[in-house]
């Protein structure tokens, strides 16, 4: 399926701070930690968008407050049309029905105790969908099919099979009530590198065939340029660039972005041993008290004295990717920013 114009997920202004506490009979707020700090994005019908950064900069978070399973502390977050930002459980039902999360561990997210045909359909029960015995059989029959599992497979336990099959469960189960979202959260990061690409490809495939549209979390790069339409990525809570994968790749703006590329090893000895290393220098930030202004600029290496006091907005460069910081909107040149 070509990706359309037509927008699918819009999500504005996201926040999510968790409280901290202290005292033990009496609790009294303390501060907060603030996992996610304002981030927003679109995502098109069809379309798969990567969202990158280092362990622990939000992209999960992101993932669970998409789905309605984390409270929100400020933001709009609006799907097929639909502003689901207020809605309580009973109302997030039939929503869930329309968007499917594929998680990380593989085993972690199937239950032991049940056979794989229970596994995959059970969303078919919990959402009322293909009610007849013979209706529920064919439909997980074809899901295990779909995802290139044997049909005898449906009878056996999650814990007897590999990893990659146990996470082809996990796509076939997710796929089960037709979603027109796919949430992908680092679903092939505790995977070998050969089985990755098997699943990797596997995406790929039921993305053209059912016409998907996918939010693809990962921190491997290489990944996610293979599979992604646009990419987003993330530091400290925030997205700090967006752009189409080739223009984010070939042509980063963002320091840390720029950083993050650099970081990627090249397979040429040659051309490796020629480049120069650019290295984000100390360690990340706590998200408790991140700093002030930019959240990236105690690392930065190009940081000026504006970048320590405010926070530079979302915005577009001229070659059309979305960048937040104040020298690439500013339209500084490379000499200007090492200077």
């Amino acid at each position: 399926m070509a990706m359309s114009d037509t927008q699918l997920l819009s999500v504005h202004g996201l926040k999510i701070h968790f409280p901290v506490k202290e005292g033990v009979i009496v609790q009294k707020q303390i501060g907060s930690v603030k996992a996610v700090d304002g981030v927003s994005f679109e995502l098109r019908r069809g379309e798969t968008f990567g969202l990158v950064g280092e362990s622990g900069c939000g992209k999960s978070t992101t993932a669970l407050a998409i789905l309605r399973m984390l409270s929100l502390t400020a933001g709009r977050i609006v799907f097929e049309g639909e502003d689901i930002t207020d809605y309580d459980e009973n109302q997030m039902r039939p929503v869930r029905q329309r968007m499917q999360m594929v998680y990380q561990d593989p085993y972690g997210s199937l239950n032991p105790r049940m056979r794989v045909r229970h596994i995959i359909g059970e969303p078919l029960v919990v959402h009322g969908v293909n009610r007849r015995s013979s209706e529920y059989r064919a439909r997980v029959d074809e899901l295990i099919d779909l995802v290139g599992l044997l049909p005898d497979m449906a009878d056996r336990y999650p814990h007897e099979f590999s990893g990659g099959q146990r996470q082809r469960i996990a796509i076939a189960r997710a796929l089960a009530p037709a979603p027109s979202l796919l949430i992908c959260d680092e679903p092939v990061s505790a995977l070998d590198v050969s089985i990755q690409a098997q699943v990797i490809n596997l995406l790929m495939d039921l993305q053209a065939e059912l016409g998907l549209t996918m939010l693809f979390i990962a921190h491997d790069l290489s990944i996610v340029r293979h599979i992604s339409d646009r990419v987003g990525v993330m530091y400290l809570g925030r997205i700090v660039e967006s752009a189409s994968k080739d223009e984010l790749f070939d042509h980063p703006k963002h320091p840390y972005t720029q950083a993050l590329m650099n970081a990627v090893p090249v397979p040429d000895p040659e051309v490796e041993a020629g480049r120069e290393q650019q290295l984000i220098r100390g360690e990340v930030p706590s998200v408790r008290n991140p700093p002030k202004g930019c959240h990236f600029h105690p690392r930065c290496p190009v940081a000026k004295s504006m970048c320590e006091q405010v926070a530079p907005a979302l915005l577009p460069s001229a070659a059309g990717s979305l960048v937040s910081c104040h020298l690439v909107a500013d339209g500084w040149s490379a000499a200007e920013r090492s200077a």
